[in-house]
């Protein structure tokens, strides 16, 4: 822990070739996003860490990110909790010197990764909050669906309010397990979603399911699929954003399609035959593949 003039930081460093400017990119996709505020190319965000609402700000340092604590000095373990959560959000720990040359040569990637050099597979590292937007997602639009997500987090979420902006955090298991089902449709989820959401909310409010047990599971998506509510799609997101599986790969995603479409320079989006035999030389880095070619699209 460290301190400017008025407040105490935390500070990690970042591998070489990461670049906080493209992450920034995709963190700034949707004007609609609530659970974190861009700011003069700063992030800042309102987490619970072990029972207590803990605002930061993340700040671009030489060679490092800074977190700031902006409504004052949260324990040294709830210091060392938002760290954990930034490093697994912005995947700092993975080496990524093998996607790159594998890249350099691919006829799909190597535009792509010369262009957004430095990006990283920006996370959702709580379970809940993933399952919940892969559910929210589904069959619909990316804009419905911030929408939907709006809505949600601001009619069941907690939040702060610091220098008149109001930052929010992601509803608990525990609240929406609770929920009949009409309230969620009120909000314009479908019934089925509304049911999913509620499940997986008193699944993990019950302690069936967590993070760390799908984590040790040999076939994490066939355990995903077991889920009511999430199919293949879903299962490979919330591998790809959550559980950080680099071989999860959401096959029948549109923006995948549309990416590809782009990029081969061809007037049709490629059938799932040729997306695999494509996606062969991506092997052990299909999330990355693939999150760069979302890259792309914006």
């Amino acid at each position: 822990m460290k301190k400017t003039a008025n407040e105490f930081y935390v500070e990690i460093f970042t591998p070489a070739d990461f670049n906080f400017t493209e992450c920034l990119v995709h963190l700034g996709r949707s004007p609609q996003e609530n659970l974190f505020h861009l700011k003069d190319g700063r992030v800042t965000k309102l987490l619970e860490l072990e029972g207590q609402l803990v605002l930061f700000r993340i700040v671009p340092a030489n060679g490092a990110l800074r977190i700031e604590f902006p409504l004052g000095t949260p324990s040294v373990k709830r210091q060392e909790l938002a760290a954990a959560y930034v490093r697994e959000w912005f995947d700092l720990s993975t080496d990524l010197s093998g996607f790159y040359v594998m890249a350099e040569t691919d006829p799909v990637l190597s535009e792509v990764v010369q262009r957004y050099y430095g990006l990283r597979v920006i996370g959702i590292p709580d379970l809940f909050e993933a399952l919940v937007w892969a559910v929210m997602g589904q069959q619909i639009n990316l804009t419905f669906a911030y929408t939907l997500k709006k809505r949600f987090v601001e009619q069941y979420g907690e939040h702060v309010v610091y220098e008149r902006d109001h930052y929010w955090a992601f509803p608990s298991p525990e609240i929406i397990a609770e929920l009949p089902v009409a309230d969620l449709r009120a909000l314009q989820l479908t019934g089925r979603k509304a049911e999913y959401i509620i499940g997986i909310a008193s699944a993990m409010a019950e302690g069936h399911l967590q993070k760390e047990r799908l984590l040790q599971e040999p076939d994490m998506e066939q355990a995903l699929l077991k889920i009511r509510g999430i199919g293949a799609w879903s299962a490979n997101y919330v591998m790809m954003k959550c559980l950080r599986s680099q071989s999860a790969f959401p096959l029948a995603d549109v923006g995948l399609h549309n990416a590809l479409k782009a990029q081969l320079k061809i007037d049709r989006k490629p059938s799932l035959a040729e997306i695999t035999e494509l996606a062969k030389n991506w092997e052990g880095w299909q999330a990355y593949a693939t999150f760069y070619l979302w890259r792309s699209l914006l």
